[in-house]
């Protein structure tokens, strides 16, 4: 058995991804507080929802602060890829946080067409103006980080959920100021609804099927079962797999059968060679991390179970 290794396990500046999040977590933070001051002082059920989507995007950002430490864990016996797949959870539990967070959104929109609220326009416009100032912070501290992983991504996704939670603060502001159409809140709280949701399946989407171990996106097995078979003295591949431990983290394994004299001659370790390479190189998705287990042709009848 032979396998591919980096010592780094990954590339990722989990230091610099986690002072940003940690800087965008303080900024939301921040900006919920005021529009709960603005609730109290407007009577806005609208800065009220903006505040409740701060709540839950802090509590989000907060699990991505966690996720993002822990990914500096070293690895252990015990846990060999340290808690890189923690980002993957957080991800999804911030997927599963924005979901209900559009869910509440329509469901209010809904009920507020038919119930609009009395609200003071002028100084919900100016909290509305606040909330806006900090998403762009965020937004802009978050930007440059937003596809190196999925927590990083789920980061950016919640402060722009932020940001057009506060875009429609300030349009239904100006609206209901300067008409008295109070609907125009509800309006506008059901286009957020169909903003985030969409968003907000795909990121559920891709870190599913993470944990469920899914070919990489980009990775042709296929492709890679050919690549192997051409290889010189390759008889066979079986049990080959591939999956993302973490955002940037592929590996794969694989049972490669040789010929007979191969493991007679030493000419299994350029074999072994040449599959890292090819794995490595070869494909738009580069795998550093690769396991193959070299087998002559007459183990083949003494296989059990292939996958």
């Amino acid at each position: 058995m032979g396998s591919g290794h980096s010592h780094s396990h990954g590339g990722a500046d989990h230091h610099g991804q986690r002072g940003k999040l940690l800087l965008v977590f303080g900024i939301t933070f921040t900006v919920m507080l005021a529009e709960i001051l603005g609730t109290v002082l407007t009577g806005s059920l609208a800065l009220l929802a903006d505040a409740g989507h701060m709540f839950t995007d802090s509590a989000g950002l907060l699990i991505a602060v966690i996720a993002a430490s822990l990914a500096l864990k070293p690895a252990t016996h015990t846990r060999t890829w340290g808690y890189k797949r923690a980002e993957i959870i957080a991800a999804a539990g911030q997927a599963a946080l924005l979901l209900g967070v559009g869910g509440f959104v329509i469901v209010e929109g809904i009920r507020r067409l038919f119930a609009p609220p009395e609200v003071g326009g002028s100084l919900m416009l100016w909290f509305g103006v606040i909330g806006l100032a900090g998403n762009a912070v965020g937004l802009v501290v978050l930007a440059s980080g937003r596809h190196h992983n999925f927590n990083m991504k789920a980061a950016f996704l919640e402060v722009l959920n932020d940001a057009l939670g506060s875009i429609a603060v300030i349009v239904a502001a100006l609206v209901i100021a300067l008409t008295g159409w109070t609907r125009a809140d509800a309006v506008v709280s059901l286009l957020i609804g169909a903003l985030i949701i969409p968003r907000t399946l795909s990121l559920l989407r891709d870190t599913v099927n993470v944990l469920m171990e899914s070919t990489p996106p980009g990775l042709d097995l296929a492709k890679v079962r050919e690549h192997i078979l051409a290889l010189p003295h390759v008889i066979d591949v079986h049990d080959l797999h591939a999956s993302l431990v973490a955002s940037g983290v592929p590996v794969l394994s694989a049972h490669v059968t040789v010929q007979d004299q191969c493991m007679r001659d030493g000419h299994s370790a350029s074999i072994l060679a040449d599959l890292q390479r090819c794995v490595a190189k070869d494909f738009d998705v580069s795998i550093e991390h690769s396991t193959f287990q070299i087998e002559p042709a007459a183990h083949r009848d003494q296989e059990s179970i292939q996958h």
